[in-house]
C-alpha cells in the first residue's frame, strides 16, 4: 500500500506540472512617438518617430503617413534603431493634419499595428516638391499647378514588404520528458512490489 500510494502522488504531482499553464508573453506596446498623437507641431517634420517598449523585429515593418487629400509622405521604408522605428517624410508636405498607419512585428514574433494623428501650422520645407500619390487619391488642381514633376526612376517603387508568417509554437518537449519520466517512475515503482511480494511469497512457503 505504500508503493501504491507513492506512485499516485508522484503521478498526481506530474499531472499538475503538465497541465500548469505556461508564462504568457506580451506583445511589445508603443509607449511614445514624436509627433505625438494629436500634437499640434509649427511645421511639417522631417521625419515620424515611434518609440516601442521593446525592440520590434527589422523586418515587416511599415508606417504610412498621408495628409487630409490622402497623398503620402513616407520617403522609403521604415527603419528600426534601438526600440525605434524612424519613417523619413518628403519634403514640401502642406499644412494641415496628417494620418500615421503604423505596423511592425513585435519582437514575440506577432505583428501589432496602431494609428494616430498630428496638425502642421505651415508647410514643410521644399514646398515646390511634388509628393507620391496614394492610389485611388485624387489630388486637387489647384495643388498640382505649378507643381515641378519628378522624373521616375525605375526601381525605386517600393512595395511594403509582407509580415512573417506569425512562428508556430515550439514543439513542447517539457512534456515528452516528463511523461517519459513519469513511465519509467511507475515502472521502478512496479518492479518494487512485485520483488517485495515474491520476497513475502518465498517466505510464507517455507514456514
Amino acid at each position: 500500500m505504500h508503493i501504491l500510494r507513492r506512485a499516485l502522488a508522484a503521478l498526481a504531482a506530474i499531472v499538475l506540472i503538465l497541465v500548469a499553464p505556461a508564462p504568457a508573453f506580451a506583445h511589445d506596446a508603443l509607449e511614445g512617438s514624436a509627433p505625438t498623437s494629436g500634437a499640434t507641431v509649427a511645421s511639417v517634420p522631417t521625419e515620424v518617430r515611434l518609440d516601442f517598449s521593446e525592440t520590434p523585429l527589422g523586418v515587416g515593418a511599415e508606417v504610412r503617413v498621408t495628409d487630409a487629400s490622402g497623398t503620402s509622405w513616407a520617403d522609403g521604408a521604415p527603419q528600426v534603431i534601438d526600440r525605434s522605428a524612424h519613417q523619413k517624410l518628403r519634403p514640401g508636405g502642406p499644412a494641415g493634419e496628417y494620418k500615421v498607419v503604423w505596423r511592425v512585428v513585435s519582437s514575440d514574433s506577432h505583428p501589432i499595428e496602431g494609428t494616430l494623428t498630428f496638425t502642421a501650422t505651415s508647410a514643410g520645407s521644399g514646398a515646390g516638391t511634388t509628393p507620391a500619390a496614394v492610389p485611388g487619391a485624387s489630388t486637387s488642381p489647384s495643388a498640382a499647378a505649378g507643381a515641378e514633376i519628378q522624373p521616375s526612376r525605375p526601381g525605386t517603387a517600393q512595395t511594403p514588404p509582407a509580415a512573417p508568417a506569425v512562428q508556430s509554437e515550439q514543439f513542447p518537449w517539457i512534456i515528452v520528458v516528463f511523461a517519459v519520466v513519469a513511465v519509467g517512475l511507475l515502472a521502478a515503482l512496479g518492479i518494487g512490489a512485485r520483488r517485495r511480494l515474491a520476497r513475502g511469497n518465498d517466505g510464507s512457503e517455507e514456514g
